[in-house]
Order: structure tokens, then sequence, then C-alpha cells
């Protein structure tokens, strides 16, 4: 998210990074600014700590910020703790279908690194979950494609 200043010549792009840092430190219990902070330290890739400790305050703030929460699990360094993270966001948000889409994928992929057919169960049953509400013909394809594949699977 950065700003566009327009100069005589050119247009200049400026860094948001001090603003969101100066914000947090302004106001460090305001959840939004703290997502904001988490969310632009995540997309340049400044690691899972700040973000999951910057999140993590969000949720201490705002309980019900969903951002923070889709942060805090995204942080998550360990497999089967971010299953079990987005397995949390997506209990706490049930109409949530991209914590839903997080846990399931993030439940396939452990699946196949560790061989676990709990996982496979976990994910088979919340792309089902998901395709009882998919809409759009591409989405139903690739939900039941990925369903019929982990049905199919053998450890």
């Amino acid at each position: 998210m950065t700003e566009a200043h327009a100069s005589p010549a050119s247009e200049e792009l400026v860094d948001p990074l001090p603003a969101l840092e100066r914000a947090v430190a302004e106001r460090p219990d305001d959840a939004k600014a703290l997502v904001a902070l988490a969310n632009h330290y995540w997309l340049i890739g400044a690691g899972p700590e700040p973000v999951g400790d910057l999140a993590s305050r969000a949720i201490a703030s705002d309980p019900e910020n969903r951002a923070a929460w889709h942060l805090w699990a995204l942080a998550e360094s360990n497999p089967r703790e971010r299953m079990a993270r987005w397995q949390q966001v997506s209990s706490r948000f049930p109409e949530d279908q991209l914590a839903k889409a997080n846990l399931a994928d993030n439940a396939a992929s452990l699946a196949g690194a560790e061989h676990d057919y709990q996982a496979v169960d976990l994910a088979i049953d919340t792309y089902e979950e998901l395709l009882v509400t998919a809409e759009h013909p591409d989405q139903r394809a690739a939900l039941e494609k990925a369903i019929k594949t982990l049905k199919g699977w053998k450890f």
C-alpha cells in the first residue's frame, strides 16, 4: 500500500512503513493500526515473529478483528500448529470461507508431508463444507477435484 505523490516531473512512491510504525507507537492498542503494520511486515518478508506478535496484540485489543486472526494463523511456522490455528479461526468465524480454505489447504499439506490420515479427513471434510456453498463452476470443479484426489490418497 504505497502512496503516490505527484511531483512536477513524475510520480514518486513513498514507503508507508514509517507511518505505520508511528501509528502503532502512538496508538499501541489500536487493532487496525496493529493489523496494518503486521500486514505490511508480512508483505515485505519481515518474518513470522514480528507479524505474530503484532497480530496477537491486535487480537488482545479487539478479539473480533478477523484480519488479526488471519495474520496470527499465517505467522505460525510449524505446519501442524498452523493447521490448528486455522481450526481456531474457522471455529471463531464459521462463515469465513477464506479461513476454511486455508484450514483445508494446510490440512492437505500436512497430510501429504506427514502421511497423516486424520489431516486428510479434516481436509476432505473442510473442502466438502466449502463445496456446499461454492457458487462458481470453476470453484466447484477445483473443490471436487481436491476431494477426489484426497479420497484416493494411500500412504
